[in-house]
């Protein structure tokens, strides 16, 4: 056994922040608990070229903290936490090396329940299981958490459609999805079999090609996402793809998609809000897979994870009925301090 946890400074406000390396298995990552006020630390790992671990750090940690609101918005008595692995998923990648990850995760003695995302497969997280309990979200418990993550999302934007349009009916509604991975993908079929007409925009080519096929969705170049007159935006990628630069030159007027993170900074929210365009929190509409993983943690089932996909859709509501005094970031925020001082007290 080469592996080794290694405790570092975590930020202010901050429970803990590991580095766990096995360089047996070129295993290099890093776990950040949030904050464990409402239950134990729940959030997927990701793996990813990073870098340098600099930029691990601020993305465990941003993505962390995004995992507490979350789960706190979903009421799914978990707290916040998350996970990343440094390396290219499809060349570094092993099964010794996510059984490492296993036995890192199986140290912080159950404080942090895994699962996958970005780069890491149900089947990575068999591996990781064989080393721990505390490694959910696998083919034969609640499986894979895309697609209930696409249908949180769907509900949501319906929410929000039917609140800028006056119409929930998206036929004809033209809808850009950034991301075709396994939720884009999936929100795609959604919105095609919705009517909405699609235009589609990722780096895999083969990916876009299959939108374009079997939804008879636009291409569109993914340096050039903010060029087309579009009703609804729907990102699906990596984060902070809304800067002050780029939401000058976005047409649609409501913004919903599956993206953890997707202001670049607090001030794109307000930005949004002053050109008229209503976005929907990302950590409230993206929380359909981190609700699934939760049906595992906690022994329920499918009506368990649909009653809080219908709870989700109902705090979007709840919060577009404030959205008209402030952005609709500053109300979702507020109302999960107020659930954590609660726990706190």
């Amino acid at each position: 056994m080469t592996l080794t946890i290694t405790d570092l400074t975590p930020p202010e406000g901050f429970e803990r922040l590991v580095r766990a390396a096995d360089p047996e298995h070129g295993l290099i990552a890093l776990i950040c608990l949030h904050s464990t006020v409402l239950g134990p630390a729940a959030g997927g790992c990701r793996m990813w070229a990073y870098p340098d671990e600099d930029a691990a750090i601020a993305d465990v940690t941003r993505l962390a903290r995004g995992m507490t609101y979350k789960n706190a918005m979903a009421g799914l008595g978990l707290g916040g936490g998350k996970s990343v692995i440094i390396g290219d998923a499809r060349r570094d990648k092993t099964p010794g090396m996510m059984r490492a990850f296993g036995r890192a995760v199986d140290a912080l003695k159950g404080s942090y329940y895994t699962a996958e995302d970005v780069g890491i497969s149900p089947q990575d997280m068999a591996h990781a299981a064989q080393e721990t309990r505390y490694a959910v979200g696998l083919s034969e418990g609640s499986g894979d958490p895309s697609p209930w993550t696409a249908e949180g999302v769907f509900r949501c934007l319906r929410v929000g459609a039917g609140h800028v349009f006056g119409d929930a009916d998206l036929t004809g509604r033209r809808v850009l999805v950034q991301g075709l991975g396994h939720v884009g993908m999936s929100l795609a079929q959604k919105l095609h079999q919705a009517g909405a007409q699609l235009i589609v925009s990722d780096i895999n080519q083969a990916a876009v090609q299959q939108a374009c096929d079997e939804l008879h969705a636009a291409a569109c170049p993914t340096d050039q996402i903010f060029q087309p007159q579009i009703d609804i935006f729907a990102p699906c990628a990596l984060g902070g793809v809304l800067t002050q630069d780029n939401v000058a030159h976005l047409s649609a007027r409501l913004v919903c998609g599956a993206a953890n993170n997707q202001l670049a900074t607090p001030a794109v929210g307000s930005l949004l809000r002053e050109r008229g365009i209503t976005y929907l929190p990302d950590y409230v509409v993206n929380a359909g897979g981190i609700i699934s993983v939760a049906s595992e943690i906690h022994g329920q089932d499918d009506a368990w994870r649909r009653t809080r996909l219908d709870q989700i859709a109902e705090r979007v509501a709840q919060m577009l009925t404030q959205a008209r005094l402030r952005d609709t970031t500053r109300i979702a925020d507020e109302m999960v301090e107020q659930m954590l001082a609660q726990a706190a007290a």
